[in-house]
């Protein structure tokens, strides 16, 4: 099996984020960056799949050269080799530029799987999975909670997550999938993990190496722009009700005069 997975470096999900009042994109150089949570469960997935039916992860991400963090991470938990595309003419880019640059390094690889997280913290946008799929043309398999690979056959089936249970889905490979958390328990990487992962493959790519054409991608060009932002107003102290006879009258006007019942 062929397996491509989508990471993410992302500002640490505990940091207090803020726009650059200048770009108004995220502002990535004050706090640190770590690699997005749920893209370890993407990573642990595509290597459970691999020990049970042989073959290789690839990593990709696109990111400032800072991301190559991210990268020895997912090489240190077991993958393979990794691809990271990184230029300056990408920063600011949104996500429709994003999965195009994706799709276009991932179709090189000819991919049997190709495993997204559901979202990233950052952005929660939740749509990279679905437009790498409509670029490369591949279905896609949402939401897994357990996913089953039969390489003799050439089908993926999942377990999709629902608020009241999950539906069995199944698609033929090539193949996106959208993991959420519960699908596994991401493995810590190990010291000889770690080690390993400095000798393996890494292929960076710029955005001309990538076959992208830089007048495409980038802030300039990014399909959609933040106009204004505003901080948010600093959580005011609440009301306090005393009871002396009458705290559950006086509770109930409260929430009267706040439309709540």
């Amino acid at each position: 099996m062929n397996i491509v997975v989508t990471v993410k470096q992302v500002p640490d999900t505990w940091a207090e984020k803020k726009l650059d009042p200048t770009t108004r994109t995220t502002d990535r150089k004050s706090v640190d960056n770590v690699m997005n949570e749920m893209d370890e469960y993407g990573v642990e997935e595509a290597l459970k799949i691999k020990e049970a039916h042989g073959g290789e992860v690839t990593v990709v991400t696109m990111g400032p050269e800072k991301a190559l963090e991210t990268v020895r991470k997912a090489l240190s938990m077991g993958a393979d080799k990794a691809v990271h595309i990184t230029d300056e003419a990408l920063a600011g880019s949104d996500a429709l530029q994003t999965s195009a640059a994706l799709a276009k390094v991932i179709s090189t690889l000819s991919p049997d799987i190709v495993i997204t997280a559901t979202e990233a913290s950052d952005a929660r946008g939740g749509v990279l999975g679905a437009l790498l799929a409509e670029r490369l043309g591949f279905p896609q398999l949402t939401q897994a909670r357990k996913v089953t690979v039969d390489p003799g056959a050439g089908t993926v089936r999942i377990e999709r997550l629902a608020d009241n249970g999950y539906f069995l889905v199944e698609a033929s490979t090539p193949v996106v999938v959208g993991v959420v958390e519960k699908i596994n328990q991401p493995r810590y990487p190990s010291f000889k993990g770690i080690m390993a992962a400095k000798k393996k493959p890494l292929t960076t790519l710029s955005v001309a190496d990538a076959g992208l054409d830089a007048g495409t991608v980038g802030l300039a060009n990014a399909a959609s722009t933040v106009l204004d932002a505003q901080a948010a107003p600093p959580r005011q102290s609440g009301t306090i009700v005393k009871d002396e006879g009458d705290g559950g009258t006086r509770a109930a006007e409260f929430l009267a005069a706040q439309k709540l019942i």
